[in-house]
């Protein structure tokens, strides 16, 4: 640390403690520090409702010409300097650093720190970043915010805490964290409003205003609060987050609407989801898979377990499993095969994101929008819950629930999964294809699996909006893998509306798989 740098931190320390404050609370590093105001979740909670009661007021875009010269390349040169780090030196064990404001990332979120009740803000300033002396973010004025925040891995760890996060809120109320296989992926959101509603323009609301807890010494979890604001609702937010083999965020929040909403989504996730083995047009790419999600996994609140393969279709589709206290759902990467990837940026170790609900959510759907995309840059993929009732001015909501950011859905089965969707022309092999005929494959595995005796076949259970099947049968995968199965049947349909198809293996009374659901798109 430099003398100047010191100087700074001494000063800070020693205004704090004439404060009141004990000189550990903000003395880890030299951070600038507001004057400190009262703070409670309870206050936060009162502030967001307040505001859902006026007009929403716009934040002021005089910084926009600096930001808009922060370009992808200005803003990869802008590092922030793990020294002055938020508890580089304790209490907690993951450090806090930040992200600059630039171009892509424009509105200011402000940073405070708690301790023993009273929060102080973070002031900006540009010192707390390595930049080039001629960036133009020098020109940015004292308390410009920042974009958002990451925390680092553990001081102790086992990797290096300067370079390895953990968890990352960057842009709107976006959030993201890495699962047991140390690879970031797809994004979780405080909340999505009017997603692919198409007479109104889908709301990106903010995470104005983050608040740290101060945390006793050692302790495993670290807990912050944030609040929201957007045109047509307000929000105060509860984290807790947990490092440990996978990471896990409980989330508390209160909702106030200034307005309608036409699509209510409450725990959204927000995913990438290109080609892979069910579909690929030729020669597109050379890649086999392009995916940070695979499928759609739902626990029903009636106890069944649900998997919905996902879809790049040929126009924005909304689908909606409807529901009541559901137990749970996520979207989900079960390739787990760099082969079936063969890129460098280890698709293969992407999360899947598992939310588990709290308490009674009532009547809804879990929705699923999917999108089209020609690359594997755009999110094209969402999935919420939404509630039954339509989402008026005025209301106010209550939720909590689970992120699990895992290798696999956590809830233990002994019913086999769907391991692979696959399509082809249907017809009998070694004969003339007949048009309009679609074949489908659908690969089962796990231990219920196993049990059935030599020679017999389990059941296939089909049923479809429309169209008619033929040439339905189950197997083996011929691969010598106890447990591996699918059944096999062809599709007869004629138009282009998608059609919606469920499907799984059972053996007398016994279900024996989880219920495969997939639209199609007839092509």
């Amino acid at each position: 640390m430099d003398r100047r740098v010191f100087l700074t931190s001494a000063a800070a320390t020693a205004a704090l403690a004439a404060l009141g404050f004990p000189q550990s609370s903000f003395a880890q590093q030299g951070l600038k520090m507001g004057s400190a105001a009262g703070f409670s979740f309870d206050l936060l909670k009162k502030k967001a409702a307040d505001m859902a009661k006026v007009a929403y007021v716009t934040p002021s875009d005089a910084n926009k010409p600096i930001l808009d010269a922060i370009d992808y390349d200005a803003h990869g040169k802008i590092k922030f300097k793990t020294d002055l780090a938020l508890w580089a030196d304790g209490p907690s064990d993951y450090p806090v650093t930040f992200f600059h404001l630039g171009r892509f990332f424009q509105k200011p979120v402000h940073m405070h720190v708690i301790d023993k009740g009273q929060a102080r803000e973070i002031l900006y300033s540009d010192s707390y970043f390595d930049m080039p002396a001629d960036s133009p973010a020098k020109k940015l004025s004292s308390n410009s915010g920042f974009a958002g925040f990451r925390l680092q891995e553990a001081r102790n760890g086992k990797l290096d805490w300067r370079k390895n996060d953990w968890v990352a809120f960057l842009g709107a109320s976006y959030f993201r964290a890495i699962g047991e296989l140390y690879q970031y992926g797809l994004s979780a959101r405080g909340i999505a409003l009017n997603t692919a509603v198409f007479e109104t323009p889908e709301e990106f609301p903010d995470f104005t205003n983050i608040y740290f807890e101060t945390p006793a010494q050692g302790s495993d979890t670290v807990t912050l609060y944030a609040l929201l604001d957007g045109p047509s609702i307000t929000g105060a937010y509860k984290f807790v987050m947990k490092r440990g083999k996978d990471v896990i965020l409980d989330i508390e929040k209160s909702l106030f609407l200034r307005k309608d909403i036409a699509r209510f989504g409450v725990a959204p996730l927000t995913s990438m989801y290109w080609f892979s083995e069910t579909a690929k047009q030729t020669a597109i790419d050379w890649r086999p898979e392009v995916h940070d999600s695979d499928g759609l996994a739902m626990l029903t609140g009636s106890g069944e377990r649900i998997w919905r393969p996902l879809n790049a279709p040929p126009r924005a589709t909304a689908s909606a499993f409807s529901d009541k206290n559901p137990k749970g759902f996520g979207l989900c990467q079960r390739d787990r095969l760099f082969d079936h990837y063969l890129d460098g940026v280890y698709y293969d170790r992407r999360p899947s994101l598992w939310i588990e609900p709290k308490g009674n959510w009532g009547e809804g759907a879990i929705q699923l929008i999917e999108l089209p995309t020609d690359d594997e840059i755009h999110d094209n993929i969402v999935a919420m819950w939404v509630p039954k009732e339509p989402a008026k001015a005025g209301q106010s909501y209550e939720f909590k629930y689970r992120t699990l950011w895992v290798a696999n859905e956590p809830f233990g089965t002994d019913l086999a999964r769907c391991v692979a969707t696959r399509m082809g022309n249907g017809g009998q092999e070694g004969t003339v294809r007949p048009k309009g005929v679609r074949k489908f494959v659908v690969e089962f595995f796990g231990a219920s699996l196993t049990h059935i005796p030599s020679g017999v076949k389990p059941e296939v259970i089909l049923s479809s909006s429309r169209g008619s099947f033929s040439n339905i049968s189950a197997r083996a995968v011929p691969d010598d893998i106890p447990g591996h199965w699918r059944a096999e049947f062809d599709l007869t349909v004629s138009g282009t509306e998608p059609v919606e198809m469920r499907a799984y293996l059972k053996q007398g009374n016994d279900v024996l798989t989880e219920t495969w659901m997939y639209q199609y798109h007839p092509f």
